[in-house]
């Protein structure tokens, strides 16, 4: 599932081609998705894309009259093509500009959605999201506050869109590993001290992966299309069963709300 980096590269990606632009054509081949594609949508056409802004893991492109917004789902992806490229399998929703150049959600499982915000709305699934990690609004004190008699883990917390926005389960299983705190430990019995070492690093490997990721803008439109989502050197995720960078101790594996959390019991309390 695209994450809040490959989300932020995809803004950061597609920006050069769409911001300032003029929508001449949208194309709805399949209004099928996660909810059905409204046709407040084509209210696009004839209009330029102002800016490109990211709300957690939506991406919204602003115009005059009100806002696209678009999520990638579990596993789409935006690809900028020229408007003569045939279309793949799975385009569902296309949006052709000035420059010649197309924007395509292409999303095989339809978990993903094409939405519209009204101007000076902000739509439901916006209106009660938690604040963007890597600003100053996401910090130590309010989320120890928070988390006061919260039995719920920690990692389920740090993960809850109410809390912060886009601290998917590869950036828990990670931050949680190098601030030495159990997935599993009680959110409200995490010591305030230890809040305030783990939020900054939760801000640092979110930041450290968008930089990383933004190596690969140069590929962003590639031949096929395809956004350079980018490969990670990570400590925990995904490696079960394999020796802790640190202590080298066999890292476990447990389900956490139904997601793999992979920790060491020897770093981890």
């Amino acid at each position: 599932m695209p994450e809040l980096p490959e989300v932020e590269v995809s803004r950061m990606g597609i920006t050069p081609h769409v911001q300032n632009q003029v929508v001449t054509k949208v194309n709805i081949y399949n209004a099928s998705m996660r909810w059905p594609v409204p046709d407040d949508v084509y209210q696009l056409e004839g209009l330029i894309v102002t800016s490109i802004e990211r709300r957690a893991k939506y991406l919204l492109l602003h115009c005059e009259l009100g806002s696209t917004i678009l999520h990638l789902g579990m596993s789409g992806n935006l690809r900028v093509v020229d408007k003569s490229e045939p279309l793949k399998k799975h385009d569902h929703v296309e949006f052709i500009f000035g420059n010649g150049k197309a924007l395509r959600l292409n999303d095989p499982r339809r978990f993903g959605c094409c939405l519209w915000q009204e101007p000076g709305e902000v739509h439901k699934l916006l209106s009660k999201l938690g604040p963007e990690p890597l600003t100053d609004d996401f910090f130590a004190k309010r989320v120890y506050e928070q988390s006061r008699n919260k039995k719920v883990p920690v990692k389920q917390f740090i993960m809850d869109n109410a809390v912060v926005v886009g601290v998917g389960n590869i950036y828990a299983n990670e931050s949680l590993f190098k601030a030495g705190i159990h997935p599993k430990r009680e959110a409200g019995k995490v010591s305030q001290k230890r809040y305030q070492a783990l939020i900054p690093i939760i801000k640092d490997t979110l930041a450290a992966a968008i930089m990383q990721g933004g190596t690969t803008l140069k590929d962003f439109a590639q031949s096929d299309g395809k956004p350079g989502y980018f490969a990670q050197e990570l400590l925990v995720y995904g490696r079960k069963g394999k020796p802790c960078m640190t202590c080298e101790s066999e890292l476990q594996e447990i389900r956490l709300g139904q997601r793999s959390t992979v920790f060491c019991s020897h770093c981890q309390k």
